[in-house]
């Protein structure tokens, strides 16, 4: 009286794609290097918790990955921007002051 044991399907056979925002999060570290490690550390998480069948973790983390990317490389362009302009001023008061 013994029956077959058939094992379950595995969990990880379903086709879902999750990005990782990693090249957003490498620029951002470029742009804000001590903050942009953040944004590093949460995309480096989403392939892994892919493959470990945490698709709900591997969402979060994207998400988390996308926001501090995105945030960090928007104060990066807002803060070289502020410091162009401010020395277009300063030069070019310097530069009509002498006239």
């Amino acid at each position: 009286m013994s029956q077959e044991w058939t094992p379950p399907p595995p969990a990880a056979e379903t086709t879902t794609s999750v990005p990782n925002y990693l090249i957003p999060a490498i620029i951002s570290a470029v742009c804000c290097f001590p903050l942009g490690i953040i944004s590093i550390v949460f995309a480096a998480q989403v392939n892994g918790k892919v493959a470990a069948g945490d698709i709900a973790g591997a969402l979060q983390a994207s998400k988390m990955a996308k926001i501090f990317s995105f945030i960090l490389i928007g104060l990066a362009v807002l803060g070289w921007g502020g410091y162009l302009i401010f020395w277009v001023l300063i030069g070019g008061a310097a530069f009509f002051g002498n006239m």
